[in-house]
């Protein structure tokens, strides 16, 4: 796998983690809602660029299911996403959610909560995959929260320390587009303003 230090259109691939009904109300407000924010961003930037995108809920029957306001932007980028349901705190230890990566992306984005715990443990699982398989982890630091915000501190040290790559959303955005042109750019544009 040839390591890059932006990201790719051509090499990513969209995880949007457990942004599920029951947690939010465990965030701090301001903190979610820029989450929320960020996470459908991406979501719509990376449907208009055909990158692949994967959403994830963690025992849905407990924590409720993903945000209607996300189902809705996912629902409107024609994306026809049926989340992975789990119950392991890493995605990769789902079997359903391997088999929703594309072994042509090596590059996943990861955005969505809690920082600490799935966001965390999904990145470092990822970055043990080898051969064939191996990825390399963008952490989009203002798609991803914690209900305590010294845990997402301590989890984009821990992830930063592991080889991740701290990013944010408009850098991930601008990175996929590459230039200042076209239909995509202009629409991308609008979504950031």
């Amino acid at each position: 796998m040839q390591i890059l230090y932006k990201a790719s259109v051509d090499l990513s691939q969209l995880v949007i983690v457990d942004m599920q009904t029951r947690l939010i109300g465990a965030m701090q407000l301001e903190a979610m809602q820029a989450a929320i924010k960020n996470c459908s961003i991406l979501a719509t930037a990376a449907a208009m660029l055909a990158v692949p995108i994967v959403v994830t809920e963690q025992y849905p029957k407990g924590l409720g299911n993903t945000l209607p306001e996300l189902l809705t932007v996912l629902a409107d980028t024609k994306a026809n996403l049926k989340p992975v349901e789990k119950t392991t705190f890493s995605c990769a230890a789902e079997p359903k959610f391997c088999r929703q990566l594309s072994s042509d992306k090596s590059q996943i984005i990861l955005a969505g909560m809690e920082a600490h715990i799935c966001v965390l443990q999904t990145a470092l699982d990822l970055l043990a995959l080898n051969g064939n398989n191996a990825k390399q982890v963008f952490i989009v630091e203002d798609a991803i929260i914690s209900r305590n915000p010294s845990n997402k501190v301590n989890a984009i040290a821990r992830l930063r320390t592991a080889g991740c790559i701290i990013t944010n959303t408009e850098s991930t955005l601008f990175e996929w587009l590459g230039k200042a042109e076209g239909d995509a750019f202009k629409a991308i544009s609008k979504l950031i303003k």
